[in-house]
């Protein structure tokens, strides 16, 4: 399903490429993991069901995980409404609508496709930020549904979950046995760690490169289809420097969530390296709409 939201070849190649990459791990992996036993296999069989379940319930899971409650027209009038011009403006159907209890600033989009998706916001972005710059933030939040990134990184965690699961697994239960009749060689279970924790650490800095990318993607195709990308760039610096007023446990519960959310949630003292970080640089995020504001000729 099409929509208005510029379209990004960029974001399309490296979303392939990552899930092609992924794709040849997990064939790689899974044949490690039928060479050393059935106890693996079984593990697998549960891993691919709980993606299943991660895959179609994705937006359900996160709105109870972030504490969202879906809200009608009646009780958020000025959000549906501007949820809804935003939709009509992109061409494309309009997902549920829900508030988050926190206030930590912020918003997220997830669902698997743009029928079965939702929008949430925090009452702590809803306080902060004015009506231009909030429609900034939602407007880079469907962008994500309509460019369907939000499927492809469910589906991109799931080796990275199933990695660290096989190591769970590895070294509550297999460490001790050996290969072939026990009189040397590797135990099983340490191999599976290894093979576990290569497979992760792969999988871990595909998706992180892809979120950051996707991120940047969002923020040109949000402040195209508004025209104001300087509304979006103020939302970015507002929200950005309120999370220093944030009490620290709140955003350490927030951290968990950053691959959803607009801006990433740290920690005083919080050390990120670009390489593992869900989002990229605010400096990198606020020239790209800077450039766009000047391709446009306005604010």
């Amino acid at each position: 399903m099409s929509s208005r939201f510029a379209s990004d070849s960029g974001l399309t190649r490296r979303m392939l490429v990552t899930m092609f990459l992924l794709g040849l791990l997990y064939v790689v992996f899974v044949g490690v993991l039928i060479a050393l036993g059935a106890q693996a296999v079984t593990v697998l069989l549960i891993a691919v069901v709980v993606l299943l379940v991660q895959y179609f319930l994705s937006d359900r899971i996160a709105l109870f995980a972030m504490g969202g409650r879906e809200v009608s027209p009646e009780q958020a009038p000025e959000l549906h409404g501007m949820i809804d011009r935003l939709c009509a403006m992109a061409d494309m159907p309009k997902p549920r609508v829900a508030i988050a209890d926190s206030d930590v600033p912020n918003a997220f989009a997830t669902g698997r496709n743009q029928k079965k998706s939702v929008v949430c916001v925090t009452t702590g972005i809803l306080r902060r930020l004015e009506p231009q710059e909030l429609e900034g933030v939602l407007a880079h939040e469907l962008s994500h549904v309509a460019h369907r990134d939000v499927a492809v990184m469910t589906i991109a965690s799931f080796l990275g979950i199933l990695a660290g699961l096989m190591t769970r697994v590895a070294l509550y239960s297999g460490l001790g046995s050996r290969r072939g009749n026990g009189q040397g060689g590797l135990p099983i279970g340490l191999i599976i760690m290894l093979v576990s924790i290569v497979v992760y650490a792969v999988s871990f800095l595909l998706t992180r490169a892809l979120s950051r990318y996707r991120e940047l993607a969002a923020d040109r195709a949000g402040a195209l289809l508004t025209q104001r990308p300087s509304a979006m760039a103020s939302a970015l610096v507002k929200i950005s420097g309120d999370m220093a007023r944030i009490p620290t446990r709140d955003l350490r519960e927030a951290e968990p969530f950053n691959a959803f959310y607009f801006a990433p949630a740290l920690a005083p003292g919080a050390t990120l390296a670009g390489l593992f970080s869900t989002h990229p640089p605010l400096d990198r995020r606020l020239e790209q709409l800077s450039k766009i504001s000047a391709q446009l000729g306005r604010g």
